[in-house]
């Protein structure tokens, strides 16, 4: 069982500053895509009961907690990020018997169980919004509605309250004829963003949120929870409406201004999450509970994530993984050690004395780490930077997160048509970018969503070398919601299960040390080296135990930087090294060598 296999932190060691020290500070969390993880019923789309089939996978990763992105009833306009009943299982995804088998199923391995949950809008097909649209309906004002534009004609360009434009293309103002009034979406136009400044809404969403705790989960996952609060002017206006205190920033080339601004992290984020701690889960023991949170920075994240606080245990924040972006999402920069560290050092620093940081690179939403930033044309390589990338995330301190096949080292999908793409972000900016407005190329927004569209995390997962990777019978009459890897013939699950040297090996590996090191857990992070081109260097401490970390993060040979070479000296012995990419000795020569090879990574026992 996966809880007998972790070891306890002492109290008298630090981890978020709470006392006694929360279960999850040397947990692993493993997150996983439903619809792409496992089909069992052979209709394309992975559902629970294919979940529940592959728990004994999951134990034997090791890990203590799995996430589930959205099973709750919804339209699927943004693959279940629009829930039309929070109280529902979707049918495509089976029953809530079967979550309730998960459920029990999971909890019987020691595996912990949260669930994904979208707060910030609805579907509009929730009940509460089909109430909304009656003005003279209790929940009238449970969403964000507001009147056409004097003088213009309602339904028409420019009739909208303001420029703001949507994340997933067009106006963030949809017009409703039955209501006669615009609603505010940040997202798709299926997804109108839910009022929190209404206390009946906040009332509502947390009387949901303990009835699943209640049920039996161990927690929330929550979508763009701090994007619930909106600025707004001193009589409820927000930025840009005739009549506003506030004036929104102008348009950009796509023809819209960017609600993000005025929506993220706003002015009343720290009060709703208070509030929601003392609704839903102070009472309560044994829970976990994360935010994603866009707009906000390390400092923020040490308040929030501060347990004095009492607001959320963990935010997923994103400037590192936005370093080889441009303006736009879907402008390429080209990776560069030396922006990935900045960040990953400001998050590590924030948290010193109090908060927790989580640690990821891969989920849902983001591209597969290998081919975004590692090298997936070789399959040494491949290898390789996957190890790189997975050592060096799970050696920070904080709760390290694996999202479905990371573990594998699966790549992106290298899609090369646009009718491959089944996300709505990726299609939607297409055709705005390039059909639309006309700021990027035909060819350059192809590359960019080959490199950064979502779908290339969501290819099913790769489980053998059968005709549909094993996510589905090789037979099924239906083939799976989106086309699965080719390369799942070598890089697949039962390869790789019983192969020392295999990526999954090297996960099971880093799993255990967050188990059974104090050290790596809630040890102190300390740079080595902040300057160099392709070796990232830390120090891990813990009152007379430290560790190094050095890793090439390149497909070059690297020199270590001189503030390695002097903490490694003449080198350093093979029992001293705890894991590396390729072996220890390669390492230990690598290092006496005052040198790494390409995307090698040693953690060394000082």
């Amino acid at each position: 069982m996966t809880t007998l296999n972790r070891s306890a932190i002492p109290d008298d060691v630090r981890t978020n500053g709470a006392t006694p020290n929360p279960w999850w500070a040397n947990a692993v969390v493993y997150q996983i895509y439903p619809r792409s993880f496992q089909d069992s019923n052979g209709d394309g789309i992975g559902d629970l009961k294919g979940i529940t089939s592959r728990l004994d996978y999951i134990a034997d990763l090791g890990v203590d907690v799995i996430w589930l992105s959205p099973v709750y009833q919804s339209p699927q306009d943004d693959n279940g990020y629009d829930i039309s009943d929070y109280q529902a299982i979707d049918p495509l995804f089976g029953t809530m018997e079967d979550m309730d088998e998960l459920l029990e199923q999971a909890h019987a391995r020691g595996i912990k169980v949260i669930m994904d949950l979208v707060v910030n809008h609805t579907s509009d097909e929730h009940a509460w919004f089909q109430e909304s649209r009656d003005p003279n309906s209790a929940k009238a004002d449970w969403y964000w509605w507001r009147p056409a534009r004097e003088g213009k004609t309602p339904g028409e360009p420019g009739a909208e309250p303001n420029e703001w434009g949507s994340y997933f293309g067009g106006s963030a103002w949809q017009y409703d004829e039955q209501r006669g009034e615009y609603f505010f979406h940040q997202y798709s136009k299926k997804q109108p963003d839910l009022n929190w400044e209404n206390p009946e809404v906040r009332k509502a969403v947390y009387q949901m949120m303990n009835w699943w705790m209640d049920r039996g989960i161990d927690g929330f996952r929550m979508d763009v929870i701090t994007q619930i609060s909106k600025v707004v002017d001193s009589h409820g206006r927000l930025p840009g409406e005739p009549g506003s205190e506030i004036e929104d920033y102008p348009a950009g080339p796509e023809g819209y201004s960017s609600p993000y601004p005025f929506c993220s992290d706003g002015p009343r984020v720290d009060e709703f999450l208070a509030e929601m701690r003392r609704e839903v889960f102070e009472k309560r023991g044994g829970y976990m509970n994360v935010g994603e949170a866009p707009g906000v920075d390390a400092s923020r994240n040490e308040y929030i994530t501060d347990p004095a606080h009492k607001e959320l245990d963990m935010l997923f924040l994103f400037d590192h993984v936005g370093i080889d972006q441009g303006d736009s999402k879907w402008d390429i920069v080209k990776f560069d050690v030396r922006h990935l560290r900045e960040q990953l050092k400001a998050q590590q620093e924030a948290v010193h004395d109090r908060g927790w940081a989580s640690l990821f690179t891969c989920n849902h939403d983001q591209p597969r780490v290998v081919t975004r930033w590692g090298d997936d044309t070789s399959e040494e390589m491949r290898a390789r930077s996957a190890k790189a990338f997975g050592m060096l995330i799970h050696l920070h301190r904080g709760t390290p997160y694996i999202y479905q096949g990371e573990e594998l080292g699966m790549t992106g999908a290298h899609f090369t048509k646009l009718d491959q793409y089944r996300d709505l972000e990726s299609i939607n900016a297409y055709r705005q970018r390039v059909e639309t407005a006309k700021v990027q190329s035909a060819e350059s927004m192809m590359e960019a969503l080959a490199l950064f569209g979502r779908d290339n995390a969501r290819t099913p997962m790769q489980w053998d070398g059968s005709k549909y990777a094993g996510f589905t019978a090789a037979g099924a009459a239906t083939e799976p919601w989106i086309s699965v890897n080719p390369n799942h013939v070598e890089i697949n699950a039962a390869a790789q299960f019983d192969d020392p040297d295999s990526v999954y090996a090297f996960y099971k590996k880093l799993v255990n040390l967050r188990h059974n090191s104090a050290l790596v857990a809630a040890g102190t992070w300390e740079l080595v080296d902040d300057d160099d081109e392709k070796v990232y260097a830390f120090t891990r401490t813990l009152g007379d135990d430290r560790m190094l970390v050095v890793l090439n993060l390149s497909g070059k040979h690297a020199e270590l930087p001189k503030s390695v070479a002097e903490l490694v000296g003449d080198g350093v012995r093979e029992d001293q090294i705890v894991l590396s990419t390729i072996d220890a000795i390669h390492s230990a020569k690598a290092l006496a060598n005052g040198e790494l090879a390409a995307w090698e990574g040693v953690v060394v026992q000082l």
